[in-house]
This record gives C-alpha cells, sequence and structure tokens, in this order.
C-alpha cells in the first residue's frame, strides 16, 4: 500500500456540479455497498454547507480522490450521471478494465455516456428516488438522519414534486422515506430558506443584466454577473428569477474564479436544454441543465450559447401559418338540414356559426351531431340549437401550442380566428395533425393523447376497496388474459374510486365475449350466471352476495328519440362513448400487464376535477331524455354543476317536449332514483327550474306550500333514519305524497296512468292517502277531546310508517308532531307482559274476550299502568272478576 493512501475497494462518487440529488444518492448508494468508501468530486463541499458538512460528511466520511490508492480498488459506483466528462476526478479509474463499473442515474441518454457493467437507469424525477425504490425493495432500513438526506435530494430534483419530470415513483419513495423518519421540517427549512444579503445581492445583479432575446419566434432570457468567489446556491437564485419573472426560458451565467457555471432552465419543449449544456460540456435534462467551462470567458461562453441557441431552438409556427382563409361559415338563423348540406358539399367535420349577417363567431357545429339530428327528424330545427356555445378563438399571433391546447387539450375540432370580431380563417385538426406528423416531438407532455399519457392508479384501487374486492379484480384480469380478452372495470365505479366514496357494484365490460367470461368467472369462483344474450350481459352471483355486472364492449344507437338502445359489438372507447356523462365514461384496465391503467378518452378525470357534469355529444339528451333526470341526480349527489353547454342541451331538450315519447315506467324509475338521494328536493327543485315537472306532466308543480312539505319530509326522513330501526321505508311513496299533496285523487290517477306503476304500488298509494285523511280528523278530534294517550295510540296504531312519517311531515302543529314522534319512538312498541296463555290459566275461556283485554292491558299501560307482568296479572282480576277463575298464578 502506498504511503497515507486509502485502501477502498468500492468507491462511491458522482458529478463534478454535485447538488442535493447527487449527494443523497451518494449516501443511498452506501446503503448498497456497506464497505464502500464515499469520493466527493472536487471542491464544491460549499454547494452543501448548511447540512452536507455538519451532518452527512461527518456520518459517511467523504474522502477525496487523491486519498485514496487506485490500485486497490475494484468496483467503481457512480450516481446521477453516466458522462465521461462529469467524473473527470475519477478518470484513472475509468481507464481500467479490470474495475467493475456499476450506474445508477436518471438523466437522458448522450454521446458519451459511459457503459457499466451494472446500469439501473429509470426516467424518473431524481436519481435518490431510484436507490430508495431498491433499498425499499430489499427491506433495508435507514436512521432518520439518513432518511431526511434522501428525502431533501428528492424534493430538490423535483422541485417539491411540482417540475414535469416527477413520477409516481418519487411521491412512493418519498413516502417510504417518511416511514424512516424523514424529517419533513428540515427539509423544508432547507429547501425555502430566506435568502441571505449576498444572494439577495447577486439575484438584484441577474435581474439587472437580464435581456431578452427573440431567437426563433422564442423569447429566451440570458443573464450573467462575475463574482470573485463560488457561490454554491447559484442554481437557487436562477430558479428564484425564473419564477419571480414568469420567464419561459432562462440561461444564467456566473464566471466564479476560473470557471464559468451556466445554470438553464426551459418550460417549452421548443428549447432543449439539457441538450444545449451537453454540447457546453454539460448535461442534465431537457427543462432542467448545468454546465461548467473552464479557461474560457464570460463573452466566448456567451457567444457559444447563442450559437446553439440559433442552431438547436425550433423556429414558432404561428396561426398565420396554419389557418385556412377564407372560411366556410353559416349563419345560426339556417336550419340544420342547410348546415349539413353545406359541410357535405365543401367536405366539412366542423362549421363555424357566426350571428346574422356575418357577425360575430357565436358557436361550432359538428358535421356528426348535424347528420344525427337529421336522422332524428330535427333537420328542420334552428342549428342554433345544437351549436356548441362553449369554444375558444385564436388571433394570427397565437402560436401552434395555444392550438394543441385547444384541438388536443380541449377536444375542439375546429378553431375560429378572429381579427376585430370577425372571422378572418379557421385552423382545423387535419391542419394540425399535418404539422405535428413532420415534427411529432412539438407536442407537449400535458397535451398528448391519454394512451400517450396513462396514469395507473392501482395504489389508490388497492386503498379504496375492501381486500377481497381488489383480489376480485385481480382474478377477473387474470382470467380475461387466459381466455384472450380484454377487461376493464368501468363507470360509477371507477368514478366513485375517483372520488373516494363508497361503491362495491362491480361494472365490467369485457373486449372479447362477455357471456363466455362471465361463465369461467363464475366456474372458477363457485358462483352462479344469469345471462342476457339479446344484450350480451350477464350477471356473476358468488356464494356471498356479491355480484358482478359483465357487459360485452358495445355501442348503442338510439333509431329515434327516446327509443331504447339497439346494440352491436365495439371496442372500449365506443362502449364508453355511449355512456350518459364524461365522469361515468371512464375505465380500468384489468389484464395483468397493465392493471390498473385508467382510460380516459373523454376528459372525465379533468370534469371530476373542475366538477362538472358534462355530456359526451350534443344529441345525448335527444337520444335518452332521462339523462337529464341523471344529470340533476349527479350535480346534487356530488356537489358538482351542470356545464353551461350541457344545461343549455337540457334547455333544448325540454322545449322538443321530448319527455311525452318517453315511456311513464322509466321516467318514474329515475325519480325513484332521486327520491333515495340525499337531497331529493334539490333535484325537484333544478327539475322546476328546467321546466321538467311540467314537460314529465302538466299537474306536476312545485309550489312554495309543496316545497315546504317536501322540505319538511326530507327532515323527517332523515329523523326517522337517525333511529337507526331496522324497518326500511318507501322512501318514493312519501315523496310522491308530498308532491301530489294539493292535487285530488282523480288528478293523482291521471299522474299515476302516466307513470305506468304496478297496480300494487298504486293501490298502497290511494291507501295511505285515505289514511292519512281519516287519521287527521281523528287526530284533531283527539286533542279536541283532550283524550287519553292511549286513544291516541289506537288512532295511529293501524297506520304503516310511511303514513306516520308524513303526517308529521304536513302537521303545521308542533304538539301534533311531538305526539306522533313520541308514538313512533316510544309507545309503538309496547306490549303486554302478558299473553293469551296467561289469560287460560286465569281460567278465562278462549275467544274474542282476549283480544279485548289485551288490549285494554295494552291501553292501561300506555296511560299509566306499570310495564309489570304481576301487576297485569291483578288487573284483569279486578277488572275482570267474573271471567276470571280462582287458579290466577302469578
Amino acid at each position: 500500500m502506498k504511503k497515507n493512501k486509502i485502501t477502498a475497494p468500492t468507491v462511491i462518487t458522482c458529478h463534478v456540479n454535485a447538488d442535493f440529488d447527487a449527494l443523497a444518492s451518494m449516501i443511498a448508494a452506501s446503503k448498497l455497498y456497506p464497505d464502500s468508501t464515499l469520493i466527493f468530486p472536487g471542491s464544491q463541499e460549499k454547494n452543501l454547507k448548511n447540512f452536507f458538512i455538519q451532518s452527512a460528511t461527518y456520518l459517511y466520511n467523504f474522502k477525496s480522490f487523491k486519498d485514496i490508492d487506485p490500485d486497490s480498488v475494484t468496483r467503481l459506483v457512480i450516481v446521477d450521471t453516466r458522462q465521461k466528462s462529469r467524473v473527470k476526478h475519477v478518470a484513472p479509474l475509468l481507464e481500467n478494465k479490470r474495475i467493475n463499473i456499476h450506474l445508477y442515474d436518471h438523466h437522458p441518454d448522450s454521446d458519451e455516456d459511459i457503459k457499466g457493467d451494472h446500469e439501473v437507469i429509470r426516467p424518473w424525477g431524481s436519481t435518490t428516488s431510484i436507490i430508495s425504490d431498491i433499498l425499499m425493495d430489499r427491506s433495508i432500513s435507514l436512521i432518520e438522519d439518513e432518511a431526511t438526506i434522501l428525502g431533501l435530494g428528492i424534493y430538490e430534483d423535483t422541485g417539491s414534486f411540482t417540475f414535469n419530470s416527477t413520477t409516481k415513483h418519487d411521491f412512493d419513495a418519498a413516502s417510504w422515506l417518511l416511514t424512516q423518519g424523514m424529517d419533513l421540517n428540515m427539509i423544508s427549512d432547507l429547501i425555502n430558506r430566506d435568502l441571505s444579503a449576498e444572494q439577495i445581492s447577486i439575484l438584484n445583479s441577474l435581474l439587472e443584466t437580464a435581456t431578452t432575446h427573440k431567437i426563433n419566434g422564442i423569447d429566451i432570457v440570458v443573464t450573467e454577473i462575475s463574482l470573485d468567489h463560488y457561490v454554491g446556491d447559484f442554481a437557487l437564485l436562477a430558479h428564484k428569477l425564473l419564477d419571480m419573472e414568469n420567464i419561459r426560458v432562462l440561461f444564467a451565467m456566473g464566471r466564479m474564479q476560473d470557471r464559468i457555471h451556466v445554470v438553464a432552465r426551459s418550460r417549452t419543449t421548443d428549447v432543449n436544454v439539457g441538450k444545449i449544456c451537453s454540447s457546453m460540456g454539460g448535461g442534465g435534462h431537457s427543462f432542467a441543465a448545468s454546465a461548467t467551462i473552464k479557461h474560457k470567458s464570460l463573452t466566448q461562453v456567451k457567444d457559444e450559447l447563442f450559437g446553439l441557441l440559433y442552431s438547436q431552438v425550433n423556429p414558432q409556427i404561428l396561426v398565420s401559418n396554419l389557418m385556412s382563409s377564407p372560411p366556410v361559415i353559416i349563419e345560426k338563423n339556417k336550419t340544420i338540414l342547410q348546415a349539413t348540406e353545406v359541410m357535405t358539399r365543401f367536405g366539412l367535420k366542423a362549421i363555424p356559426v357566426v350571428d346574422q349577417n356575418g357577425g360575430p363567431c357565436v358557436g361550432i357545429l359538428e358535421h356528426q351531431t348535424a347528420d344525427k339530428a337529421v336522422s332524428h327528424g330535427l333537420g328542420k330545427i334552428p342549428l342554433k340549437e345544437y351549436m356548441v356555445t362553449d369554444f375558444s378563438t385564436l388571433d394570427t399571433t397565437n402560436d401552434i401550442y395555444k392550438v394543441m391546447e385547444v384541438i388536443i387539450g380541449q377536444r375542439q375540432r375546429l378553431i375560429p380566428i378572429v381579427e376585430n370580431d370577425r372571422i378572418i380563417g379557421v385552423v382545423t385538426r387535419t391542419d394540425l395533425i399535418n404539422n405535428i406528423i413532420q415534427e411529432p416531438a412539438r407536442i407537449p407532455e400535458s397535451l398528448l393523447p391519454e394512451k400517450k399519457r396513462e396514469r395507473n392508479i392501482k395504489k389508490i384501487i388497492r386503498d379504496r376497496l375492501p381486500a377481497d374486492i381488489f383480489d376480485l379484480l385481480i382474478k377477473c384480469g387474470e382470467i380475461s388474459r387466459d381466455m384472450g380478452f380484454e377487461s376493464y372495470m368501468v363507470g360509477g365505479f371507477v368514478r366513485d374510486i375517483l372520488l373516494g366514496r363508497d361503491n362495491l357494484d362491480v361494472d365490467l365490460v369485457i373486449e372479447g365475449e362477455g357471456i363466455a367470461f362471465a361463465k369461467r368467472l363464475a366456474l372458477e369462483l363457485g358462483g352462479r350466471v344469469r345471462a342476457h344474450h339479446k344484450f350480451q350481459t350477464a350477471v356473476v352471483v358468488l356464494e356471498n352476495g356479491q355480484k358482478i355486472d359483465v357487459a360485452t364492449a358495445r355501442l348503442e344507437y338510439y333509431e329515434h328519440p327516446a327509443a331504447l338502445p339497439t346494440v352491436e359489438l365495439s371496442s372500449i372507447k365506443m362502449d364508453l362513448y355511449r355512456r350518459d356523462f364524461s365522469i361515468n365514461a371512464l375505465a380500468v384496465h384489468l389484464n395483468p400487464d397493465s392493471f390498473g391503467r385508467l382510460v380516459d378518452f373523454f376528459g372525465g378525470q379533468r370534469d371530476i376535477k373542475d366538477k362538472v357534469i358534462r355530456v359526451l355529444h350534443s344529441l345525448s339528451f335527444v337520444e335518452d331524455p332521462t339523462r337529464i333526470i341523471r344529470a340533476i341526480r349527479f350535480e346534487q349527489r356530488f356537489s358538482f354543476r351542470i356545464g353551461a353547454q350541457t344545461e343549455k342541451l337540457i334547455k333544448n331538450a325540454v322545449d322538443l317536449s321530448i319527455f311525452h315519447k318517453l315511456s311513464g315506467s322509466r321516467i318514474f324509475h329515475e325519480l325513484k332514483m332521486i327520491f333515495d338521494e340525499n337531497n331529493p328536493l334539490g333535484c325537484i327543485s333544478r327539475m322546476e327550474n328546467f321546466g321538467l315537472l311540467r314537460n314529465i306532466h302538466p299537474l306536476l308543480k312545485l309550489t312554495p306550500a309543496i316545497n315546504t312539505i317536501l322540505l319538511e319530509t326530507e327532515k323527517v326522513i332523515n329523523w326517522f333514519q337517525l333511529l337507526y330501526t331496522e324497518e326500511e321505508i318507501q322512501k318514493w311513496m312519501l315523496y310522491m305524497l308530498g308532491l301530489l299533496n294539493t292535487i285530488n285523487d282523480t288528478q293523482a290517477q291521471i299522474i299515476f296512468n302516466r307513470f305506468n306503476i304496478s297496480q300494487r304500488q298504486e293501490k298502497g298509494f290511494f291507501v295511505i292517502r285515505g289514511q292519512i285523511r281519516e287519521t287527521v280528523a281523528k287526530m284533531y278530534q283527539w286533542q279536541r277531546n283532550k283524550q287519553s294517550l292511549s286513544d291516541l295510540y289506537f288512532i295511529l296504531a293501524p297506520l304503516p310508517a310511511e303514513a306516520l312519517l308524513f303526517l308529521m311531515a304536513r302537521s303545521q302543529k308542533e304538539e301534533l308532531r311531538k305526539q306522533i314522534s313520541y308514538f313512533i319512538t316510544q309507545l309503538r312498541n309496547i306490549q303486554p307482559q302478558i299473553s293469551g296463555k296467561d289469560l287460560k290459566k286465569m281460567g278465562i275461556e278462549p275467544g274474542p274476550v282476549f283480544g279485548k283485554i289485551l288490549q285494554e292491558i295494552k291501553a292501561a299501560q300506555i296511560d299509566g299502568l306499570p310495564n309489570d307482568r304481576q301487576e297485569q296479572l291483578e288487573w284483569v282480576k279486578r277488572n275482570y272478576p267474573d271471567l276470571a277463575g280462582s287458579s290466577l298464578k302469578s
């Protein structure tokens, strides 16, 4: 061994521009290689003086490369880089062929990447996350200081989880570190610490020297400073400048001693700062990178930077380069049929709609919507009724990224280009596609189609569902894979998982043969199947009572407005397209290779986030008017709002009186669903506002008096449910009693004829209605005559719960409400302590007298007779001495 040199079989190091992620990755790697020596890259320890010098350096005893014996090294571990030019401090080890090289990195590939014997390269937000994942898998525990150091690395390199490079894996790693004792307060202090006086002075200088350069249409800010000493937080100051001035692209250059440090940040895909810094001898990501240049002046580095910018920055494409002009337009007072003819003649998929006399743009009509409307016999209706009114316009100075945001992000097929409130051109989806085909890399990641930016919610599913349901879904995915099918859980089941609401109604769609899948599932899980071959659906019922609805992916189309759907086989996308609202058009793939992948073709996630109810196409309510009631029901249930365009379509459908074509049973089914909601009155109020009640039947009205009764009904139902009795009540009965309270039986019968309800339901309603009328009269008489409590009991005892609760709701006298409440909670369940057997033992002959005696005992008990068996036996002996024999037994 050479004099004063350390033997170090395993060496761990990082790049020369060591940041928190690099240093944290070294410490994390030391847990994988316990006997390793950590080599600090150069003199940049000043960069980490607040924490690593006092803690990490103390704990891990970092060494300089000059302190070790290079001949003793057999393994070199490099973290947070693979570029040869960034690890020059260990160059002698790289040239030694016998040394085994291990690489851990999260940066993109480059031309100068080192080839490792063992490589772990993942496009995550930080290298620390990658190594933390390995530690977690190997169940290697950390002490609190270690967990905090690693957490600091992740927080810094992901911008506290705000950078676009952040992945779910970074969150998972941080979550695990939290279990290991990560101190968030310390991390917050270090990440968000106040600037020192020196830092504020440097930041002011950077602001003063900042200049904006338009390069190929892109605004790029370049700033510079010269210092006589090294500043460790230069990258932090550059980031502060970026945020303060809302800069899209920034290059900050700082001359410090004999080096030029370049920190680059980009918020646009037009400028790949990682590629530019790599050309300058540095590296990083497309949106965050840095470089350190020696032996050059600031002027030389700046000249080199501008040369790279002009050669590598994509030229900006403006709307004026994309649009078609003059545009084909149509006035809003034209009919749908006329619009269809114009679009067919010019081969258009959509057309801008303008006010009369070629005024401003007021909407967009899609050819597909117009064709459907014509097929439903709506061709003569003004097109303004079904045009989209919630749309975006642009002007000629907007760039291609604004076009992408509207066409891809907002799913708007056509963009009117406006100047002085007049349409001067249009940009269509086809125009954009033709440009993207030439340069597909232009599409920002946030606007990529769903399959390009998939979200996996497996962890959310596991956390929010019971273990047996989660295991059931796993099993479904395995069976569909084995059968060569694709399986998805769909609809409200997925929606409620994302909303964190309880819902165990498993609803599956199979791309394949749904009934065959159901039979296989039942066979393997010991259940039974009810198949519906006409609709290609089935229900699997397991031994524990769990039901699984299984459908074959299908497309429903409607032969005429308000018709029942006709079913054809289709893909999952078309199956979801048939659904009512975007929030219900979500699916999750269950096959093992992509279990948990969320499928969202129609923006359901965005609408859940924005709390909006939105239909998938303009004729949705024409095809199925019951969707209007469902829209209101979901709006009230989730405290969402019906979107502006969807609300307009509801009003159009109501104006067309399409509800008259619906079967009464379908309407009544939807009303019963509303009555089962927690806020049915809110739903009924919205129906009244839209004119739905009178559209269903002219006799249905929400007057102030009825509104008051329904409000009291809702309160009474909530009160009754808080009693936690096992008695089930028919909520629909109560609300219908309230809704029809002011009309006579003949009028109520007309409404029930419209609803086409069963004879049993109809008879039950009118029987209760009659009982309520009779009871009201008896109760007023009871109150007027100041009769006994037992008299009240026998007035109310024959009534079912629905009648009792509605009596409470409609009564305007608080004393009567209290008495009914007392009956329900106390008197209703009173029973004598003796029975017919006791009377028989007393020598009383069986017969009608038994019922009379027991009823009188109950009345006496209600009015004060003790609830005691002996007392009640004595009461019989006193009141029926002639019937009771001498054999009375206690």
